[in-house]
């Protein structure tokens, strides 16, 4: 089995840890709170700071009349097994204490610190540890004295003030209380007891001292509280005797003190029969011992809280994001990683797993069609327009068969009306892609802690789209002027043909009054019909060839390289470059940098607990 200073030793460690990071407590019960700890609890002038300048073997806590405690010490005693016994605070834990008058100076200039000079009162507490070759391991918290009435300098508030922050303490389950009582006064009226009556019923976790056995009056002794007569305890009472007024006076030196302690019990006619278990000396083994019972039976609920927490903090960096390494191959790595799962939500997009896709289709089975279909083409190819292209077309010298350069020209102007749908696909696409990338980004969870990288890839990915686009363009413009570049020779053939139909010249009578006219006007009409028929077949083509050209240049290419442009930016960055990409909110930065902290204190405390508790 572990020794009980390897144990209790052990949650002095635990506790300090504690404290450094904060961890008091939020959200159910902190593993500070699952420690046991023993809170000192008295009426003011019943002695609650003698009995702990006993127990530590040093002279150290301010004195005075009225309240002289006015927050809440939390002392950790470390036993050492040799040297120079010290103090350090929480404040100021780089500055060792040698000079124990020096102590009690920086307990009092801490306390005014937040209190003032006045006699208010704090629950911000003031954490002290002393390591001692006379101390045995254990944490007490010396709280402020309990109060009837309020005295001048005071709040009206003070009593209840005090009593909440006292049993804000021993109201815990892991608390022990040590009652102090003074031996001049009815026990009966013991504030320490009957605060500790109230939160432990039961008395399974109040330890009682009585103090001032010595200045009891002459003839009367108090054997019926130490031995359980007055007030039954399931511990033991321990009587302390402490320093009088005169050896403080004369500054008689602790350990003295306790000699003399022990010499008055062992000399006394009352108290005799129970010296070795009374004095200051025994209380501290006592309480340590008691203390490592209590750390044995709670160690399976320890160790399941400490579990917990480390579930529940791993949960929360899960969330947040892990620490990334300092070293520029970790930083690249981490960017790498973030690049991927943005482009994982993009081509979702793309894909059907997330919405947003089905507007590229959108734009090919409703917009386009649309717009090619209110083409001002009945414009362009009516009677009058054919007969003033034709004509501009043949110049000086009038067509003999077919006017072919008229054709040409009717098909080219035609074509010209298709580049303005073509392009404006194109952009549409582009929108879409554009808006899903700002999407994507935003659903990328892993990098809402990284607002420089975010607006890095959204620089680079935008880019990328710019360019994409600037291909299509050309790539539709190209397939628009394809078709005026070279027309389909057959489709004009197999109009010819048609055109030699002899019931045509059977009926026309071109002698007739003004049929010179109408010849020529029929003859305008045929040339607008015949080539708002090819331009009806080359927009069925193009209205099939403009999607596959956009995504081809725009949607194949963000699925596949969105990204390549910022690779190759970031494998030209230098560390310190890739670290500002990296930078994040400090608050975000500040809090994983205590989580990590207090994750490792869980697993170290786990691991060291399974080490000790069962040797």
């Amino acid at each position: 089995m572990a020794t009980m200073e390897s144990l209790i030793g052990l949650v002095n460690r635990i506790q300090m840890a504690c404290t450094v990071l904060g961890d008091h407590g939020g959200e159910g019960m902190s593993l500070w709170e699952a420690l046991p700890t023993v809170a000192v609890v008295g009426g003011q002038s019943s002695g609650k700071s003698s009995v702990l300048e006993s127990v530590v073997g040093r002279d150290f806590l301010p004195r005075g009349s009225g309240i002289v405690t006015r927050r809440p010490l939390v002392l950790q005693l470390h036993k050492i097994e040799r040297g120079t016994e010290y103090a350090e605070f929480l404040h100021a834990p780089r500055k060792k204490f040698t000079d124990f008058a020096a102590v009690r100076k920086e307990i009092e200039d801490e306390t005014e610190r937040l209190t003032g000079r006045s006699k208010a009162i704090s629950n911000r507490p003031i954490h002290l540890s002393i390591y001692s070759p006379n101390v045995v391991n254990l944490t007490l918290i010396d709280l402020p004295g309990l109060t009837k009435v309020a005295v001048e300098g005071q709040p009206d508030s003070i009593v209840e003030d005090i009593e909440n922050m006292v049993r804000s303490y021993v109201e815990k389950p892991n608390c022990i209380i040590l009652a102090i009582s003074p031996a001049n006064q009815d026990i009966a009226t013991s504030d320490a007891i009957k605060l500790a009556r109230e939160v432990d019923p039961t008395g399974e976790r109040t330890f009682g001292v009585v103090t001032k056995l010595d200045l009891m009056d002459a003839g009367t002794n108090c054997l019926d509280v130490l031995e359980g007569r007055s007030y039954k305890l399931q511990h033991q009472w321990v009587g302390i005797v402490n320093r009088s007024q005169a050896d403080i006076n004369k500054n008689v030196d602790m350990m003295a003190a306790r000699r003399k302690e022990q010499e008055y019990f062992e000399s006394s006619p009352d108290y005799g029969h129970l010296a070795s278990k009374m004095g200051s000396v025994y209380l501290a083994k006592l309480l340590s011992r008691h203390l490592e019972n209590v750390i044995r039976q709670k160690i399976p609920s320890i160790i399941a809280l400490i579990n917990k927490n480390i579930d529940d903090i791993n949960a929360e960096l899960d969330r947040i994001g892990r620490p990334i390494g300092a070293d520029g191959g970790a930083q690249l790595y981490t960017i790498l990683k973030l690049c991927r799962a943005f482009d994982r939500v993009f081509k979702e997009h793309l894909d059907g797993g997330r919405p947003g896709g089905d507007r590229i289709y959108g734009v090919f089975d409703h917009q386009l069609p649309a717009a090619l279909k209110k083409l001002p083409l009945d414009r362009h190819l009516s009677a009058s327009n054919v007969r003033k292209v034709v004509s501009e077309a043949d110049g000086y010298q009038p067509h003999l068969v077919a006017p072919e350069q008229g054709y040409r020209r009717l098909i080219d102007g035609s074509l010209g009306y298709f580049k303005g749908p073509a392009e404006a696909s194109v952009d549409a696409v582009h929108f879409i892609l554009k808006e899903l990338v700002r999407k994507s980004m935003a659903e990328t969870v892993e990098l809402k802690r990284f607002p420089s990288l975010q607006a890095d890839i959204a620089a680079a990915a935008n880019e990328s789209l710019e360019k994409f686009r600037d291909e299509s363009r050309k790539t539709v413009s190209r397939l628009v002027e394809m078709e005026s570049t070279y027309l389909t020779v057959e489709f004009f053939r197999k109009i010819h043909e048609s055109d030699k139909n002899p019931k045509d010249d059977k009926h026309s009578n071109k002698s007739a009054p003004n049929a010179a006219d109408r010849y020529e006007d029929l003859h305008f009409r045929k040339i607008g019909s015949n080539v708002s028929a090819y331009i009806g077949m080359v927009s069925d083509t193009l209205r099939n060839t403009i999607p596959k050209a956009v995504v081809y240049c725009q949607v194949r290419e963000a699925r596949r390289s969105l990204l390549n442009l910022f690779y190759a930016q970031i494998g030209r960055k230098e560390k310190e470059q890739l670290g500002k990409m990296l930078d994040e909110d400090p608050s975000l930065m500040e809090k994983r940098e205590t989580l990590a902290k207090r994750l490792q204190l869980y697993k170290s405390a786990r691991d060291e607990i399974d080490s000790v508790a069962w040797k």
